[in-house]
């Protein structure tokens, strides 16, 4: 197994790690500063260093890999340390906006049962978690804590 494969595994397991984390800790309020600085700061931010490495280390593009058309973005990812790196950026995004979520509603009390499949639709599909996330603060109105 390569270095990027090896990285790819280590980030997912903490990846997951912190999503299980996060969930855990909706219905309970006591560990929710803990578990918020680990789960959704401290992992993106060892996930976005493995990126950094990645995109430092993977030394030169791969012959007509870009961001200028579809094709480049598919020889970029035919590396496999561009695609693991490419993989990491949604982790690391995904779960910090699924800690913002986790705070945000703990800030409005919003009910902790209610977030469970928006952090799950974040886990899987990033913006759609979001997505259900702000349409369910729409429908519960404004409310903040006191």
């Amino acid at each position: 197994m390569g270095l990027p494969a090896q990285i790819f595994s280590i980030a997912n397991l903490l990846a997951m790690i912190a999503w299980l984390a996060l969930l855990a800790s909706l219905p309970f309020p006591s560990i929710r500063p803990v578990t918020n600085r680990l789960a959704t700061i401290a992992v993106p931010l060892l996930l976005a260093f493995a990126y950094a490495a990645l995109l430092v280390g993977g030394g030169p593009a791969p012959d007509g890999g870009g961001f200028g058309s579809i094709v480049e973005v598919r020889a970029l990812f035919a590396d496999d340390a561009m695609l693991t790196a490419g993989w990491i950026h949604y982790l690391a995004f995904d779960l910090f906006v699924g800690g913002w979520i986790a705070r945000d509603a703990a800030r409005r009390s919003l009910p902790w049962w209610l977030l469970p499949p928006c952090l799950i639709l974040c886990f899987l599909f990033g913006p759609t978690g979001l997505l259900a996330y702000m349409l369910l603060r729409m429908l519960l109105g404004r409310r903040t804590a006191a």
